[in-house]
Protein backbone atom coordinates (compact mmCIF):
# COMPACT_ATOMS: atom_id res chain seq x y z
CA UNK A 1 0.00 0.00 0.00
CA UNK A 2 1.17 3.19 -0.92
CA UNK A 3 1.94 5.74 2.22
CA UNK A 4 1.89 9.22 0.62
CA UNK A 5 0.15 11.19 2.99
CA UNK A 6 2.41 13.92 4.19
CA UNK A 7 2.28 15.93 6.84
CA UNK A 8 3.19 19.39 7.57
CA UNK A 9 6.84 20.41 6.42
CA UNK A 10 9.32 21.95 8.62
CA UNK A 11 8.30 25.30 7.38
CA UNK A 12 4.83 25.06 8.87
CA UNK A 13 6.18 23.43 12.33
CA UNK A 14 8.79 25.95 13.05
CA UNK A 15 6.72 29.24 12.17
CA UNK A 16 8.61 30.00 9.27
CA UNK A 17 6.12 29.04 7.16
CA UNK A 18 3.10 30.55 4.64
CA UNK A 19 0.81 30.48 8.19
CA UNK A 20 3.58 32.61 10.67
CA UNK A 21 3.33 35.05 8.03
CA UNK A 22 -0.25 35.90 7.95
CA UNK A 23 -1.40 39.31 8.99
CA UNK A 24 -2.19 39.57 12.52
CA UNK A 25 -6.24 39.60 12.91
CA UNK A 26 -6.85 43.70 13.69
CA UNK A 27 -3.72 44.29 12.39
CA UNK A 28 -2.13 46.64 9.63
CA UNK A 29 -2.12 45.03 6.26
CA UNK A 30 0.72 45.44 4.19
CA UNK A 31 0.40 46.54 0.32
CA UNK A 32 2.54 47.78 -2.34
CA UNK A 33 1.00 51.82 -1.69
CA UNK A 34 2.10 51.19 2.20
CA UNK A 35 5.77 50.28 1.28
CA UNK A 36 8.39 53.49 2.00
CA UNK A 37 9.87 55.41 -0.61
CA UNK A 38 9.19 52.97 -3.29
CA UNK A 39 6.49 54.42 -6.06
CA UNK A 40 3.13 52.57 -6.65
CA UNK A 41 3.89 51.82 -10.53
CA UNK A 42 7.13 50.28 -9.43
CA UNK A 43 5.31 48.17 -7.00
CA UNK A 44 2.81 47.03 -9.31
CA UNK A 45 5.05 46.56 -12.01
CA UNK A 46 7.39 44.51 -9.98
CA UNK A 47 4.38 42.62 -8.79
CA UNK A 48 3.23 41.37 -12.16
CA UNK A 49 6.58 40.53 -12.72
CA UNK A 50 6.62 38.32 -9.80
CA UNK A 51 3.02 36.77 -10.75
CA UNK A 52 4.61 35.70 -14.45
CA UNK A 53 7.95 34.45 -13.01
CA UNK A 54 6.58 32.84 -10.38
CA UNK A 55 4.10 31.02 -12.32
CA UNK A 56 6.40 29.76 -14.72
CA UNK A 57 8.61 28.80 -12.02
CA UNK A 58 5.74 26.55 -9.98
CA UNK A 59 4.80 25.09 -13.88
CA UNK A 60 8.31 24.65 -14.40
CA UNK A 61 8.90 22.57 -11.38
CA UNK A 62 5.47 20.85 -11.61
CA UNK A 63 7.21 19.49 -14.89
CA UNK A 64 9.87 18.47 -13.39
CA UNK A 65 7.77 16.84 -10.71
CA UNK A 66 5.96 14.89 -12.85
CA UNK A 67 7.14 14.30 -16.08
CA UNK A 68 4.99 11.13 -16.84
CA UNK A 69 1.34 12.30 -15.17
CA UNK A 70 -1.23 13.45 -17.62
CA UNK A 71 -4.81 14.64 -16.66
CA UNK A 72 -6.65 12.21 -19.35
CA UNK A 73 -10.11 12.84 -19.37
CA UNK A 74 -11.49 13.23 -16.25
CA UNK A 75 -15.15 13.49 -16.26
CA UNK A 76 -15.51 10.44 -17.48
CA UNK A 77 -11.58 8.86 -15.64
CA UNK A 78 -10.44 7.45 -18.87
CA UNK A 79 -6.82 8.05 -20.02
CA UNK A 80 -5.93 6.39 -23.52
CA UNK A 81 -2.49 5.28 -23.06
CA UNK A 82 0.70 6.36 -26.01
CA UNK A 83 2.11 3.47 -27.62
CA UNK A 84 5.27 4.46 -27.66
CA UNK A 85 5.52 5.58 -24.27
CA UNK A 86 4.43 1.97 -23.30
CA UNK A 87 6.83 0.29 -25.13
CA UNK A 88 9.62 3.09 -23.50
CA UNK A 89 8.74 2.20 -20.41
CA UNK A 90 8.97 -1.85 -20.51
CA UNK A 91 12.38 -1.13 -22.41
CA UNK A 92 13.20 1.17 -19.09
CA UNK A 93 12.64 -2.36 -16.99
CA UNK A 94 14.57 -4.42 -19.20
CA UNK A 95 17.08 -1.90 -19.36
CA UNK A 96 17.34 -2.60 -15.32
CA UNK A 97 18.35 -6.18 -13.75
CA UNK A 98 14.57 -7.40 -14.71
CA UNK A 99 14.25 -9.52 -17.80
CA UNK A 100 11.67 -11.78 -19.75
CA UNK A 101 12.11 -15.60 -19.47
CA UNK A 102 9.28 -18.14 -20.73
CA UNK A 103 7.55 -19.73 -18.28
CA UNK A 104 5.58 -22.96 -17.63
CA UNK A 105 2.02 -22.28 -18.92
CA UNK A 106 -0.58 -21.72 -16.35
CA UNK A 107 -3.16 -24.69 -15.58
CA UNK A 108 -6.39 -24.27 -16.75
CA UNK A 109 -9.11 -23.57 -14.73
CA UNK A 110 -11.99 -26.42 -14.59
CA UNK A 111 -15.88 -26.63 -15.99
CA UNK A 112 -17.66 -24.08 -13.63
CA UNK A 113 -19.71 -25.78 -10.94
CA UNK A 114 -16.98 -27.51 -9.39
CA UNK A 115 -15.99 -27.52 -5.62
CA UNK A 116 -13.95 -24.36 -4.66
CA UNK A 117 -10.89 -24.84 -2.51
CA UNK A 118 -11.73 -24.16 0.87
CA UNK A 119 -9.87 -21.79 2.68
CA UNK A 120 -8.80 -21.76 6.22
CA UNK A 121 -7.76 -19.32 8.11
CA UNK A 122 -3.62 -18.28 7.91
CA UNK A 123 -2.54 -19.08 11.28
CA UNK A 124 -1.02 -16.74 12.70
CA UNK A 125 -2.73 -14.06 11.34
CA UNK A 126 0.38 -12.79 9.52
CA UNK A 127 1.29 -12.90 5.60
CA UNK A 128 3.74 -15.40 4.64
CA UNK A 129 5.84 -16.08 1.19
CA UNK A 130 3.46 -17.30 -1.56
CA UNK A 131 4.15 -19.10 -4.65
CA UNK A 132 3.43 -16.57 -7.54
CA UNK A 133 0.43 -17.00 -9.39
CA UNK A 134 0.45 -16.09 -13.16
CA UNK A 135 -2.33 -14.10 -13.70
CA UNK A 136 -0.71 -12.18 -10.27
CA UNK A 137 2.16 -9.04 -10.76
CA UNK A 138 3.91 -6.27 -10.43
CA UNK A 139 3.01 -2.98 -11.60
CA UNK A 140 6.49 -0.41 -12.46
CA UNK A 141 6.25 3.00 -13.43
CA UNK A 142 9.76 3.70 -15.00
CA UNK A 143 9.54 7.57 -14.56
CA UNK A 144 9.75 7.20 -10.02
CA UNK A 145 12.69 4.34 -10.10
CA UNK A 146 14.89 4.11 -13.43
CA UNK A 147 15.84 5.35 -16.48
CA UNK A 148 15.95 4.36 -20.35
CA UNK A 149 20.01 4.18 -19.79
CA UNK A 150 20.12 1.21 -17.65
CA UNK A 151 18.73 2.62 -14.42
CA UNK A 152 17.38 0.45 -12.23
CA UNK A 153 13.51 0.29 -11.56
CA UNK A 154 11.75 -0.99 -8.59
CA UNK A 155 7.73 -1.93 -8.52
CA UNK A 156 5.40 -0.21 -6.48
CA UNK A 157 1.65 -1.87 -6.75
CA UNK A 158 0.28 -5.07 -7.43
CA UNK A 159 -2.34 -6.05 -9.93
CA UNK A 160 -4.32 -8.73 -11.48
CA UNK A 161 -5.47 -10.48 -14.31
CA UNK A 162 -9.55 -10.32 -14.70
CA UNK A 163 -11.60 -11.84 -16.56
CA UNK A 164 -13.22 -10.00 -19.50
CA UNK A 165 -14.34 -10.46 -22.95
CA UNK A 166 -11.38 -9.13 -24.95
CA UNK A 167 -9.25 -11.25 -22.66
CA UNK A 168 -6.85 -7.95 -21.86
CA UNK A 169 -8.23 -6.64 -18.74
CA UNK A 170 -5.90 -5.98 -15.24
CA UNK A 171 -6.99 -4.54 -11.77
CA UNK A 172 -5.32 -2.76 -9.48
CA UNK A 173 -6.18 0.10 -7.30
CA UNK A 174 -6.97 3.70 -8.02
CA UNK A 175 -4.57 5.15 -6.16
CA UNK A 176 -1.68 3.34 -7.77
CA UNK A 177 -2.35 4.52 -11.48
CA UNK A 178 -3.72 8.39 -10.63
CA UNK A 179 -2.55 10.32 -8.35
CA UNK A 180 -2.67 14.17 -8.99
CA UNK A 181 -3.07 12.82 -12.64
CA UNK A 182 -2.49 9.53 -14.50
CA UNK A 183 0.49 7.61 -14.69
CA UNK A 184 1.68 7.26 -18.14
CA UNK A 185 4.32 5.02 -18.17
CA UNK A 186 3.17 1.99 -16.46
CA UNK A 187 4.15 -1.52 -17.09
CA UNK A 188 2.43 -4.97 -15.66
CA UNK A 189 4.47 -7.93 -15.27
CA UNK A 190 2.07 -11.26 -14.05
CA UNK A 191 3.88 -13.72 -12.04
CA UNK A 192 7.23 -12.22 -11.34
CA UNK A 193 9.76 -13.79 -9.57
CA UNK A 194 13.77 -13.52 -9.08
CA UNK A 195 14.09 -11.05 -11.14
CA UNK A 196 12.14 -12.87 -14.08
CA UNK A 197 9.01 -11.91 -16.07
CA UNK A 198 7.49 -15.60 -17.37
CA UNK A 199 4.55 -14.55 -18.78
CA UNK A 200 6.01 -11.11 -20.60
CA UNK A 201 5.92 -7.42 -20.07
CA UNK A 202 2.17 -5.53 -20.51
CA UNK A 203 1.63 -2.02 -21.23
CA UNK A 204 -2.25 -0.15 -21.04
CA UNK A 205 -3.46 0.69 -23.52
CA UNK A 206 -6.57 2.35 -21.71
CA UNK A 207 -6.79 3.13 -17.84
CA UNK A 208 -10.86 3.33 -16.55
CA UNK A 209 -11.13 5.00 -12.86
CA UNK A 210 -14.16 6.01 -11.25
CA UNK A 211 -14.24 9.93 -11.69
CA UNK A 212 -15.22 10.43 -7.96
CA UNK A 213 -11.96 9.19 -7.53
CA UNK A 214 -10.56 11.92 -9.47
CA UNK A 215 -11.99 14.70 -7.76
CA UNK A 216 -12.14 14.09 -4.11
CA UNK A 217 -10.59 10.98 -3.88
CA UNK A 218 -13.26 8.96 -2.46
CA UNK A 219 -11.81 5.70 -1.21
CA UNK A 220 -15.31 4.31 -1.82
CA UNK A 221 -13.79 4.46 -5.76
CA UNK A 222 -10.21 3.21 -5.26
CA UNK A 223 -10.42 0.80 -7.91
CA UNK A 224 -8.87 0.80 -12.15
CA UNK A 225 -8.97 -1.41 -14.68
CA UNK A 226 -6.21 -1.48 -16.89
CA UNK A 227 -6.39 -2.23 -20.73
CA UNK A 228 -3.13 -3.81 -21.67
CA UNK A 229 -0.89 -5.26 -24.81
CA UNK A 230 1.98 -7.03 -24.71
CA UNK A 231 5.27 -4.48 -25.38
CA UNK A 232 6.69 -4.67 -28.86
CA UNK A 233 3.53 -4.77 -30.89
CA UNK A 234 2.33 -8.75 -30.76
CA UNK A 235 -1.26 -9.66 -30.94
CA UNK A 236 -1.62 -11.80 -28.19
CA UNK A 237 -4.20 -11.23 -25.16
CA UNK A 238 -2.65 -11.75 -21.93
CA UNK A 239 -5.82 -13.71 -20.78
CA UNK A 240 -4.77 -16.41 -23.15
CA UNK A 241 -0.85 -16.02 -21.86
CA UNK A 242 -1.93 -16.27 -17.26
CA UNK A 243 -5.65 -17.32 -17.17
CA UNK A 244 -7.37 -14.80 -15.36
CA UNK A 245 -9.62 -14.20 -11.68
CA UNK A 246 -13.16 -14.09 -12.60
CA UNK A 247 -14.59 -10.79 -11.19
CA UNK A 248 -17.94 -11.13 -8.54
CA UNK A 249 -20.12 -8.08 -7.08
CA UNK A 250 -21.94 -8.08 -4.64
CA UNK A 251 -20.16 -10.60 -2.67
CA UNK A 252 -21.66 -11.16 1.33
CA UNK A 253 -19.69 -10.17 4.10
CA UNK A 254 -17.81 -12.71 6.02
CA UNK A 255 -16.48 -15.00 3.47
CA UNK A 256 -13.12 -16.57 3.70
CA UNK A 257 -10.83 -15.15 1.25
CA UNK A 258 -6.96 -14.95 0.03
CA UNK A 259 -5.27 -11.95 0.00
CA UNK A 260 -2.13 -11.94 -1.86
CA UNK A 261 0.25 -8.45 -3.07
CA UNK A 262 3.86 -8.13 -3.99
CA UNK A 263 5.98 -5.81 -1.10
CA UNK A 264 7.55 -3.22 -2.96
CA UNK A 265 11.55 -4.69 -2.09
CA UNK A 266 10.40 -8.70 -2.84
CA UNK A 267 10.07 -10.00 -6.35
CA UNK A 268 8.34 -12.67 -4.03
CA UNK A 269 4.82 -12.56 -2.85
CA UNK A 270 2.81 -12.89 0.31
CA UNK A 271 0.08 -14.16 1.18
CA UNK A 272 -2.62 -14.49 3.83
CA UNK A 273 -5.78 -16.10 4.08
CA UNK A 274 -8.62 -15.14 6.36
CA UNK A 275 -12.55 -14.07 6.25
CA UNK A 276 -13.53 -10.48 4.54
CA UNK A 277 -15.98 -8.99 6.36
CA UNK A 278 -18.10 -5.51 5.89
CA UNK A 279 -16.45 -1.91 6.64
CA UNK A 280 -19.27 0.05 6.48
CA UNK A 281 -21.45 0.36 2.94
CA UNK A 282 -18.50 0.79 0.59
CA UNK A 283 -15.36 -0.54 2.44
CA UNK A 284 -14.01 -4.61 2.99
CA UNK A 285 -11.95 -5.28 5.76
CA UNK A 286 -9.49 -8.18 5.88
CA UNK A 287 -7.86 -8.57 9.51
CA UNK A 288 -4.20 -9.92 8.70
CA UNK A 289 -0.56 -8.17 9.05
CA UNK A 290 2.23 -8.33 7.27
CA UNK A 291 1.12 -6.07 3.99
CA UNK A 292 3.54 -3.39 3.35
CA UNK A 293 3.80 -0.74 0.72
CA UNK A 294 3.59 -2.03 -2.63
CA UNK A 295 0.74 -4.51 -1.77
CA UNK A 296 -1.45 -1.64 -2.72
CA UNK A 297 -3.52 -3.34 -5.62
CA UNK A 298 -3.50 -6.11 -4.90
CA UNK A 299 -6.61 -9.26 -5.24
CA UNK A 300 -8.87 -10.28 -2.66
CA UNK A 301 -10.38 -13.77 -3.49
CA UNK A 302 -12.61 -16.29 -2.40
CA UNK A 303 -13.97 -19.54 -4.23
CA UNK A 304 -10.52 -20.70 -5.23
CA UNK A 305 -10.36 -23.26 -7.83
CA UNK A 306 -8.19 -26.23 -6.87
CA UNK A 307 -6.54 -26.62 -9.88
CA UNK A 308 -5.42 -23.41 -11.27
CA UNK A 309 -5.65 -21.62 -8.05
CA UNK A 310 -7.57 -18.44 -9.75
CA UNK A 311 -10.94 -17.21 -7.99
CA UNK A 312 -13.66 -14.84 -7.89
CA UNK A 313 -12.02 -11.12 -7.29
CA UNK A 314 -14.24 -9.60 -4.90
CA UNK A 315 -11.89 -6.37 -3.57
CA UNK A 316 -8.15 -5.07 -4.35
CA UNK A 317 -5.88 -3.55 -1.57
CA UNK A 318 -6.59 0.34 -1.30
CA UNK A 319 -10.14 1.99 0.12
CA UNK A 320 -10.00 3.14 3.24
CA UNK A 321 -6.51 4.48 4.63
CA UNK A 322 -4.97 3.89 0.99
CA UNK A 323 -5.60 0.40 1.77
CA UNK A 324 -5.20 0.21 5.27
CA UNK A 325 -2.24 -0.48 8.16
CA UNK A 326 0.34 -3.01 9.64
CA UNK A 327 -2.25 -5.10 10.81
CA UNK A 328 -5.74 -4.45 8.61
CA UNK A 329 -6.07 -4.27 4.74
CA UNK A 330 -8.94 -2.88 3.01
CA UNK A 331 -10.86 -2.95 -0.54
CA UNK A 332 -13.18 -0.70 -2.17
CA UNK A 333 -16.51 -2.91 -1.86
CA UNK A 334 -17.26 -4.46 -5.24
CA UNK A 335 -20.65 -2.78 -5.57
CA UNK A 336 -22.81 -1.36 -8.35
CA UNK A 337 -20.39 1.82 -8.94
CA UNK A 338 -17.40 -0.75 -9.45
CA UNK A 339 -19.84 -3.28 -11.86
CA UNK A 340 -20.09 0.02 -13.76
CA UNK A 341 -16.81 0.65 -13.72
CA UNK A 342 -15.87 -2.81 -15.34
CA UNK A 343 -18.34 -2.48 -17.79
CA UNK A 344 -16.99 0.74 -19.12
CA UNK A 345 -13.29 -0.52 -19.39
CA UNK A 346 -14.72 -3.53 -20.96
CA UNK A 347 -16.79 -1.54 -23.98
CA UNK A 348 -14.93 -1.37 -26.85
Amino acid sequence: METSERGPGAAAQDGSGPAARRPVPGGPVRTGRARAGVPLRVTLALGVLTLVVGGAAVALRAARQNPYVAPGDPATGTYLASRAAGDRAAAAVLAGHYRESPGPSPTAARPAGGTPLPLPASRPLVATAATPAPPVGVLFSPDDGGSDDGGDVAHYCTASVVHSPAGNLVATAAHCVHDGGFRTRLVFAPGLHDGIAPYGLWVPTRIDVDPRWISDRDPDHDVAFLRVRRHGGTEQRIEDVTGAERIRFDAPPGRPAQLTGYPGDSDTPVGCRHTAEAEGPGQVRFPCAGFPAGTSGGPLLTDLDPVSGTGSLIGVIGGQDQGGDDTTSYSSRFGADVAALYRRATRA
